[in-house]
Parts: C-alpha cells; structure tokens; sequence
C-alpha cells in the first residue's frame, strides 16, 4: 500500500492511477502505522503533501508531522492555510514550540492568535486569509489585486472592503464583481454597506444559523471597533457542526465525547469515558430499588402491580427521552431560548396529558382482553388494576414529557452543555419518580380491595 500510494503522489499533478484522489490519500495514510504514514508523506511533492494536510478529516496529522524533520515540517506549514495549521500545531502541543519559533515573525503571530481562540469559536474556526482591499478601489483593480493574492488564500468567495484603518465597510461577492463594469467603484456593487458580521467570541452554532440564515458562503469575523480579523467559510463550519453533533450524539447516549474515532479509540480510553456515565446512572438506578423496598407492603399484598413495572417505568422513560431530544435540538437550533421554558411548559403538559391518555388506554384495552381471553387472571378487581395502569400512565408520561423538557433549560442555566442530559439520565430520572407516582396512585384506588 506505500510504494502505491508514494508512486501515485509523486507524480506531478495527478495520479499515477485512477482512483487516487486527496481524500483517498487521506484513507491510506490514516490506515498506516505512523512512521510509514510519515515516510510516505515525505515523498509528496509540496502541492499534493499540504494538500492532504489541509483536509479536517486527515486526523492524524499532528502524529505524522511530529515524526517528520522539523525544516520539512516548517516547509509544508509555511504552505498551508493559516486556520489548518493553527489546529495542527495547537494539537501538537509542547512538540510544535520548535517549529512556532522557526516561522516568520508574522506567519507565527497569525497562527498563534489563531491558536488562542477556544476551538468552538467564530475565531478558532476562522481563517485570515481572506481577500481585503481598500474601499476606493475600483472594479478592476479589485479583479487585478485578486490575481496577484489568490494562490495564497484559501478561498475567494468574497471581497471585503476596508478603510484605511482596517474596518469593515462592506462585502462584494465574487460573481457581482466579475460581470460588473471594469471602471466603476467595487463599492457600488456592495448590497448593503452593513455587512452581517460576528465576533470572535461567538459560539459556532451562531456562526452557522447567521450562515444558513443568510446564505453566506463566508461570514467576516470582527473585532470590537469593526477591524476585519478574517472569515469563516462555509465548508470549516460544516466540519465543525458534524464534529459538534457527533459530540452531542455520544453524549445523548451516556457517553463521554471521544477524541478520536471510534476504532482508533484505545479499550483503557473507552472504558473511561464510558464507565463514568454508567456508574452515576447505575447509583441512580439504586433509587429505584429503594423507592420499591418503600412500598414492600402494598407489593406483597397486591403482587399483580409488579407485572407493569416494566410498561410504566419504560413508557415515562420514552417520553422524558422524546422531549429531551426535541430541546435539545429546538435550543441547538437557535429555536427555543433559555427563557422560554415556561412556553415550552405550557406545550408539554398537555401534550403529555394526552399521549398518557393514549398508552393509558391501550393500558387498559390490554388487561381487559387478557381477562376476557383467559390468557391472565388479574382477580375480581381487575377492573381497578386496569384504571389503575392507565391513572399512572397518565401521571408518568406527562411528568416524563416536562421533566425531559425542562432538563435541558437547567443544565443551560446552569452553565452545562444540554446535550448531558442524556437519554438514560432521563430515564433514569422518571424510574423513580415514576414508582412513586405508580404506587401512590395505586393506594388511592386499591385501598379498600387489593391494598
């Protein structure tokens, strides 16, 4: 697989066969052990080697660089885009301080600053090569300045405009420039002399719904006074929102977030992540065997009760998981706020009242046919065990539907990630309160026959 991969990259600018494209390269590399990943890195020419290096997915570029010769390292990141290497080196760690100190002056400022912002910022996932020019620009000189800057941009989508101070004034895509009249002012082709901007502290999630709201294909990122700091294109907030839903995905399940792909995963660092989650729900569950030992008595008197433990217990845990899910991404979308709990308060208790009285009446429907059907006997009160099930149902899956809609209202207030409130928490959560409410039910219309 090396000597193949080496002899389709060293060709010159395209494969040695079909077949063998950036992505494909990425695959073999990632497959191979690191020095040979290294080794055949270093055979690439310059334009196929940051090629392969520039890609997100290609997550074992810190690895391989590491083993490369720190020149052949400062060669290939001298190249790539500034946002890219910023995130390699920052997952290099204390192994990217000689190459930092080996870079220009300038091209080490850049990717430092880059560094500072946490990774799920507007400014982590920026990049500073954009294409900039001055306001009083013509069309044509604007056309003239994008052909002499383009190879060492990552992407021109747009123009921005700027004063002599560096701030914003306004943005010009690049297919209103190209068929405009050469001699006229770029600024006249300008929308709006307002561009739609954010700050380098904005959460990612906003730069993608400011993104999608807007059909941007790049959205300036600005300081405080307005000074232009760079872009976030549309293709690095796709790779953020897939890393930042496969993080939300795994946490929903009781899982702590992976660093890594999942077979790339060490089993040490997987039983960490894992075991954790699953001791605090299994202490949780501990509840559930005390909420049962508190209501002994009515147990041994009314044994018929402990047949729907399991349908009421998983029927208040389906709903609180329905609801959980629903928030969650109603407030990763920018949907809901944290100060609408109450509204979404208002929608869940009926809308749990009403699926309780759905499954409560199946409930009922199903001891009613086993009774006539002789498949069980629940006993001269059957009647009652049967609107005792459906009460209960009633009271469980609309304590469900609000408890695992207010969850993630909490834990944002709190200042948590919503997505922690994962679907076994909630059902973990509605097992206890859901025995209580299922016996306490039980003894207001048993008591007197069975209880």
């Amino acid at each position: 697989m090396e000597n193949d991969l080496i002899a389709g990259v060293n060709a010159s600018r395209r494969p040695a066969r079909r077949g063998i494209y950036l992505a494909d390269i990425v695959d073999m590399l990632q497959e191979m052990p690191p020095a040979r990943a290294a080794s055949a890195l270093a055979h690439m020419p310059d334009i196929r080697a940051v090629g392969v290096l520039d890609r997100p997915e290609f997550e074992a570029a810190p690895e391989i660089l590491a083993l490369l010769p720190v020149s052949r390292v400062i060669q290939l990141v001298t190249q790539m885009s500034d946002d890219r290497a910023a995130d390699v080196l920052a997952a290099m760690g204390e192994r990217a301080e000689p190459i930092l100190a080996a870079l220009t002056p300038g091209l080490r400022n850049t990717i430092t600053s880059l560094i500072a912002w946490p990774a799920d910022t507007a400014g982590g996932m920026m990049t500073t090569e954009c294409v900039s020019i001055s306001a009083d620009a013509t069309v044509a000189q604007t056309i003239e300045h994008i052909r002499t800057v383009e190879r060492t941009r990552e992407t021109v989508y747009s123009v921005f405009l700027v004063d002599d101070k560096n701030k914003l004034v306004a943005t010009i895509s690049l297919r209103r420039l190209i068929t405009a009249d050469p001699a006229s002012p770029a600024i006249d082709l300008a929308r709006d002399r307002d561009p739609i901007t954010v700050s380098p502290e904005a959460d990612r999630e906003i730069v993608a719904d400011l993104i999608r709201r807007h059909d941007l294909l790049a959205l300036p990122v600005v300081d405080d006074e307005h000074h232009l700091l760079g872009i976030v294109t549309v293709d690095d907030v796709l790779d953020a929102l897939v890393e930042e839903y496969t993080e939300d995905t795994q946490k929903f399940g009781g899982v702590e977030a992976l660093d890594r792909p999942y077979l790339d995963t060490g089993m040490i660092s997987m039983i960490r992540k894992r075991a954790g989650w699953l001791s605090v729900l299994f202490l949780s569950e501990m509840l559930t065997a005390s909420a049962m030992q508190h209501f002994e008595m009515e147990l041994q008197k009314a044994v018929v009760l402990t047949l729907f433990i399991p349908l009421i217990m998983s029927s208040g845990g389906n709903s609180g998981s329905q609801a959980t899910s629903l928030i969650i991404r109603a407030l990763a979308l920018g949907q809901v706020k944290l100060g609408d709990w109450w509204r979404v308060a208002l929608r869940e208790l009926p809308t749990g009242i009403v699926l309780g009285g759905i499954l409560g009446i199946v409930g009922f429907a199903r001891v009613t046919l086993w009774q006539h059907l002789g498949l069980f006997d629940y006993g001269p009160h059957w009647q009652l065990v049967g609107i005792t099930v459906a009460a209960a149902l009633i009271g469980i899956v609309t304590f469900g539907s609000l408890a695992g809609s207010m969850l993630p209202f909490l834990l944002q207030r709190l200042g948590f990630d919503p997505a922690s409130a994962s679907a076994p928490f909630v059902a973990t959560l509605v097992d206890v309160t859901g025995l209580v409410i299922y016996f306490t039910i039980a003894l207001v219309i048993l008591s007197g026959t069975l209880l």
